[in-house]
Formats: structure tokens, C-alpha cells, sequence
């Protein structure tokens, strides 16, 4: 288990980068007028230039595809529940990415400005673990339905 944590931790990292990238790309191509903006303005003006604050959100980036990737072993502890695993799971990630969104100012510096990303963040958790769970269900059905096929063949 533990090696498996950290082989995810080392891939998770670059991971986390290029989403953090690809995110900032979409975010200016919605947004920007047609310019690149690579991270929020407030950033920019508490590290005190651009760059600072690139490396700053690169870094963190870095760390939530790390607790993210490093995390994702909990849905390999088959004597848990899925409601434990989503709840310790959800816990981890909350628990990294909060942080991370307040200190690269994803989020208002604010109680409502916390609520409300929190909101997004719990509604995007929810829709990509129900989209998960049906993926699943498929794949059992299927599985299910070639077990069947094999068992009848084999009786004939």
C-alpha cells in the first residue's frame, strides 16, 4: 500500500501541473478577452509579480495532483464500505484542496466567498462520483453478461 501511495504521489505531482495548466487555458479562453491570464490577479499582487505567483500555483497544483493521486488508493481497500471510502476520501481531498484554493485565491477571502466554492466543489465531487458509479454498474453488467455467456457455453 505504501508503495503504491508513493509511485501515485510521484505521478500525481506533473499530473496536478498539467491540469492546473490546461485549467488556466480554459479559464482565459472563457474569460480573458483573448489573453493568457495564467493565474488570478490577486495572486499576482500578493507574491508581488508574475512569475512569483506562477511558480507559487505551479507548486500547489503540484500538491493537490499529489494528495489527489496519493488518495485514490482508499478506493482499493475492498474490507471498506463506499460510504467510508467516500467519506474519508472527500475528507483527504477537501482537506488539501481548500487550502490550496484559498492560497492561490481560487476562492473570495471571505466566509461567502468560502461557502461558495466549497458548494462548486462538493457539486463537482458529487457529479463526477455518480458519473463513476454508472461507469461502474456498465462495467459489471458487462462483466456479468460474459460470465453468463462463458457458464453457457461451457454447458452445452
Amino acid at each position: 500500500m505504501k508503495k503504491k501511495i508513493i509511485i501515485r504521489s510521484l505521478f500525481g505531482f506533473p499530473m496536478g501541473i498539467a491540469i492546473g495548466y490546461f485549467i488556466t487555458i480554459l479559464l482565459s479562453l472563457a474569460l480573458a478577452n483573448g489573453y493568457y491570464s495564467p493565474c488570478a490577479p490577486e495572486l499576482i499582487s500578493a507574491m508581488g509579480n508574475e512569475i512569483n505567483a506562477v511558480i507559487l500555483q505551479t507548486v500547489l497544483c503540484g500538491i493537490l495532483g499529489t494528495g489527489f493521486a496519493a488518495s485514490s488508493v482508499i478506493w482499493e481497500i475492498e474490507s471498506w464500505s463506499i460510504v467510508k471510502q467516500i467519506g474519508i476520501y472527500f475528507s483527504i481531498i477537501s482537506v488539501i484542496m481548500l487550502p490550496i484554493a484559498y492560497f492561490a485565491f481560487w476562492m473570495k477571502h471571505s466566509v461567502v466567498g468560502f461557502l461558495i466554492y466549497f458548494e462548486i466543489f462538493v457539486f463537482i465531487f458529487v457529479i463526477i462520483w455518480i458519473t463513476l458509479y454508472i461507469i461502474g454498474k456498465i462495467n459489471v453488467r458487462k462483466m456479468n453478461g460474459k460470465l453468463f455467456q462463458t457458464k453457457d457455453n461451457g454447458n452445452d
